[in-house]
């Protein structure tokens, strides 16, 4: 099918390109960009006049929750609510029932995310045997399964000689390793961060230094070991300030936020909502400022959504006895773009941090507007609004900006050419 996207603003952090122009699609694939190729005849086309058309976006952590977890999500209502955030690309973390370390768990999860055809998904494998840190995974068969990069979630290495070998391993045949640093000991029975709000509201507390004691030692097991490295779901400003002085140091290392984490703080928490009880834990206006500071420098350059669907029950018991996660991927863009409108970031950057930044993070094909690349796009209107909620794909409507009016609609998603969403 041959598509031109007509009058379009184009926004392609990859290559600096940002000016109104067209796209022409054929055969899955961005065959010009400009004027359409000598005997290029569209058989549809979308007008874009005031639309952004921009690299679908990339999403380093989106939990599907199957196998396992069909009560909180499935691939396909999970890919569909990723598409309508203007996501084209996702990654989904192997904490998964069984856990995503066979390369039967890979090929189960590509297979179905193939069928639903609403996104292109990466799957994340198990760094350890059934995330329990003991022993490692079968990674290159995982990796020859589909598996981009290994990790063990939350779920720590209480051994740190096991760990150092798996990384050693794992830099050997040139795998990302991605950590998401926490110390076990520090966080354990906690449930916010440890500050005044905590203390006021009687929960306990997960002090910043859960992060960066674990942080800090897995710079060094990466520096040792030689492993390429991502740092997940950063939450501290000391964090941030901790991978930009190994960046410095030339380590080639990179980090991701969560969405949410640059936009709330443990204030949140005030009414006792289990809506906010995500892990690792909303921290200080502090701690908010740093994380979007490194975000705008480049220390940190992927955005990802870390979307964990519950059903409604696991919110609904007192704060402490709830599931930590937000549902979030289905307004990935317009949550982004209220860091644009608070003038946090210009758009470009934005962009850059939502598609481009992540691709590189991890490989993937994807996270560019190029000709002869595939045709992943997302177009969006930046002047209008959405209500959060007011359509919802997602199984997990654990939200809490449902209701919020947001910068920023998503008119269509595309996917090797082919509308995976319409607005």
């Amino acid at each position: 099918m041959k598509l031109s996207i007509l009058g379009a603003r184009v926004i392609d952090p990859a290559s600096g390109l940002d000016q109104v122009t067209d796209i022409h699609i054929e055969a899955c694939k961005i065959v010009a960009l400009g004027a359409a190729p000598a005997g290029f005849v569209a058989v549809d086309t979308i007008d874009a006049t005031g639309l952004v058309a921009a690299p679908g976006l990339v999403d380093l952590n989106v939990a599907l929750r199957e196998p396992g977890y069909s009560r909180k999500g499935s691939i396909i209502s999970e890919t569909r609510a990723a598409a309508a955030g203007g996501v084209t690309s996702l990654c989904c973390p192997p904490k998964t029932r069984p856990v995503l370390d066979t390369s039967a768990v890979a090929e189960l999860i590509l297979d179905r995310a193939r069928e639903a055809g609403n996104a292109k998904v990466f799957p994340i494998g198990a760094l350890s045997k059934g995330l329990d840190g003991e022993q490692l995974a079968e990674l290159v068969a995982l990796r020859d399964a589909g598996c981009v990069a290994f990790g063990n979630g939350l779920e720590s290495f209480r051994n740190t000689r096991t760990l150092c070998r798996a990384l050693e391993y794992a830099a050997t045949f040139d795998l990302t390793v991605i950590f998401n640093s926490q110390d076990h000991d520090l966080a354990e029975g906690g449930l916010a961060h440890e500050g005044p709000t905590a203390s006021f509201l009687g929960l306990p507390g997960i002090p910043e230094t859960a992060e960066t004691v674990a942080l800090a030692r897995d710079l060094l097991l990466v520096e040792q070991s030689g492993v390429r490295a991502h740092f997940s779901q950063l939450t501290s400003a000391r964090g941030v300030a901790l991978i930009a002085q190994a960046q410095a140091r030339g380590l080639k290392v990179t980090a991701d936020v969560a969405l949410y984490q640059l936009i709330l703080t443990d204030e949140a928490l005030i009414d006792f909502s289990s809506l906010y009880h995500v892990q690792p834990p909303l921290r200080t206006r502090a701690d908010r400022e740093g994380l979007r500071a490194a975000v705008k420098s480049g220390v940190v350059s992927a955005i990802s959504s870390h979307h964990q669907p519950h059903e409604r029950d696991a919110k609904l018991a007192p704060f402490g006895a709830t599931e930590p996660g937000i549902s979030s991927v289905e307004l990935l863009l317009p949550l982004a773009m209220t860091l644009v409108e608070d003038g946090l970031l210009d758009l470009p950057t934005l962009l850059a941090r939502l598609s481009a930044g992540p691709a590189e993070v991890l490989r993937l094909p994807a996270g560019k507007l190029a000709v002869g690349g595939a045709a992943d796009i997302v177009l969006f209107d930046p002047a209008a609004s959405t209500v959060a909620g007011e359509t919802w794909l997602s199984k997990g409507e654990n939200c809490p900006f449902i209701g919020h009016s947001l910068p920023g609609v998503v008119r269509y998603t595309l996917v090797d050419g082919r509308i995976s969403h319409q607005a």
